[in-house]
């Protein structure tokens, strides 16, 4: 399910979204490169709660596409490669995005609100997680239908979680913000009826 066998152009005609999203965050990273024009893009983009507080209201999305350093951005980037095409092929391709960038922004909300001011993040964290809440979903409406499923998910939402709370420099408020938007929006696309559907396709 979740193993990429498809070569390029495959990947880009099947999966356009997820296409799109991994290409802006690789280009944006790339422009970081270049001598300042990189330290604006990063720092006009970056989820600064002070200036929100003022109101540069776009830091409540731009920090999504904004990653702190080379491993970050594999990481994320590498999870959005794997888990993202099956989620755009389940839910299609609007309802993949609304779940991708509605994780994404609410986890900002979350970490405008329950952060300090001096707070500072970036990264597509919670917009990730938010993929992992709504195959969360889907395994709450399928567990007695794709066991396999479940065996997948559950370990690596658990992990993710884990991992959260033990590594430093991670916007914790994102991750477990997107993790809930992500389940709440996929139970509502998940319908029962719109899973028997997919299966016999």
């Amino acid at each position: 399910m979740f193993s990429r066998t498809e070569n390029f152009s495959q990947y880009i005609r099947l999966y356009p979204v997820v296409t799109v999203l991994l290409a802006l965050n690789i280009i944006i990273a790339l422009l970081g490169y270049i001598p300042g024009l990189g330290d604006h893009i990063y720092f006009g983009g970056m989820g600064i709660n002070f200036l929100i507080a003022e109101g540069e209201w776009w830091r409540l999305f731009t920090p999504m596409f904004l990653h702190a350093g080379f491993s970050h951005l594999l990481f994320n980037m590498f999870s959005l490669f794997v888990f993202g095409p099956e989620l755009e092929k389940i839910a299609g391709k609007a309802r993949f995005l609304t779940i991708y960038l509605l994780a994404g922004v609410f986890g900002n909300i979350a970490t405008y609100f329950l952060q300090p001011l001096d707070y500072a993040s970036v990264g597509a964290s919670g917009a990730i997680f938010g993929i992992f809440g709504a195959f969360g979903a889907l395994v709450y409406y399928t567990k007695h239908i794709l066991p396999q499923l479940r065996q997948i998910i559950v370990p690596i939402i658990a992990i993710g979680v884990i991992m959260t709370f033990l590594q430093s420099n991670i916007n914790v408020t994102a991750h477990i913000a997107g993790l809930i938007v992500g389940f709440l929006i996929g139970l509502s696309y998940f319908h029962p009826k719109r899973i028997i559907s997919w299966k016999k396709r």
